[in-house]
């Protein structure tokens, strides 16, 4: 009979507790003017995993679209070739750009990048 007793004693003094504490976290969020996150809001979203907000979420989006864009437009100038069911670059091709850039007036120092 006992352990009924040392039961609803520590659960009253568990009740109290949580009373308390919801009490003082009222308290604080008023006192402190804060602002508690819900669990669903602090989840990771796939298409924002740094949790930006707004406007800066969407400036991002558009320079990763526009490197992305760049990216396909310089590797879309690189001659490649299939071999051995891979693909590999051209050397002959590039080899046959330089030698055409050079041939219209440019320096090799500059067609090399070095100038």
């Amino acid at each position: 009979m006992s352990w009924v007793l040392v039961m609803a004693l520590s659960l009253s003094v568990f009740s109290l507790f949580i009373f308390l504490f919801t009490k003082f976290i009222g308290y604080m969020k008023t006192e402190q003017n804060l602002q508690i996150e819900s669990f669903k809001d602090s989840l990771i979203d796939k298409d924002n995993p740094v949790g930006l907000h707004g406007d800066e979420l969407e400036k991002l989006k558009e320079q990763q679209a526009e490197a992305q864009r760049h990216l396909k437009e310089v590797i879309s100038r690189i001659p490649v070739i299939q071999k051995d069911g891979r693909f590999q670059i051209d050397a002959e091709a590039i080899r046959k750009q330089k030698e055409a850039a050079n041939g219209s007036g440019v320096t090799g120092t500059a067609a090399e990048g070095n100038g």
